[in-house]
């Protein structure tokens, strides 16, 4: 079951539920699944990965799973949340869409043909790098660079995840939280909230 919370109603989780919840690290994103009660993003995703069988089974591929999903955490957190909630987001912004390209296309390399991150197999980290590219590319769109996703290794892999038939039935729902919400939290507390682009963007 899916519980969303409002930031402009923020009382429901800070009041009623952050701390009663049995969680050892009360914070969101939070996954109960029977007894298993986690917190933090990496964790969760971790998780489903093992249950639903989308984990490495060696211990190469475990490694470049997990390198990966460093790297991704990096451009997401260390780079993109960080310049959205800077006082200098003017000049940060036009450093990163500066050097966007590179760490785009070292992602693209690794990727190859695929289809997944981790060849035939798809794993949770497909769904990890997903989202940080989903984000990169709003943020490119939004600053007019539509020529940072002009390669086909990287549009043809976030596609081939779009149309996993699951994801293709979210994506095409009111529920997709893409049509709702924005990346970061809105302005003032961030200075790039990420707002989705219309049809006409």
């Amino acid at each position: 079951k899916e519980v969303t919370y409002s930031l402009a109603k923020n009382e429901e989780w800070f009041g009623e539920k952050k701390y009663n919840l049995g969680l050892d690290f009360p914070n969101l994103p939070y996954l109960i699944d029977g007894d298993v009660k986690l917190t933090q993003f990496t964790a969760i995703m971790r998780y489903l990965g093992r249950k639903l069988d989308m984990y490495p089974k060696t211990e190469k591929d475990l490694a470049r799973c997990e390198m990966l999903e460093q790297n991704i955490y990096d451009l997401k957190t260390l780079r993109l949340a960080w310049i959205a909630y800077n006082e200098k987001f003017e000049e940060r912004k036009d450093k990163l869409l500066e050097t966007l390209p590179v760490r785009l296309a070292e992602v693209a390399e690794y990727i190859g043909e695929g289809p997944y991150a981790m060849g035939d197999k798809i794993t949770y980290v497909d769904f990890i790098t997903y989202e940080l590219l989903d984000h990169v590319k709003l943020f490119s769109l939004s600053f007019s660079r539509p020529d940072h996703f002009s390669d086909p290794r990287i549009t043809e892999y976030m596609k081939r995840i779009e149309n996993l038939p699951n994801l293709k039935e979210w994506f095409e729902s009111a529920d997709c939280n893409a049509k709702r919400y924005t990346v970061h939290a809105p302005e003032p507390i961030s200075k790039w909230e990420g707002k989705p682009l219309t049809a006409a963007e």
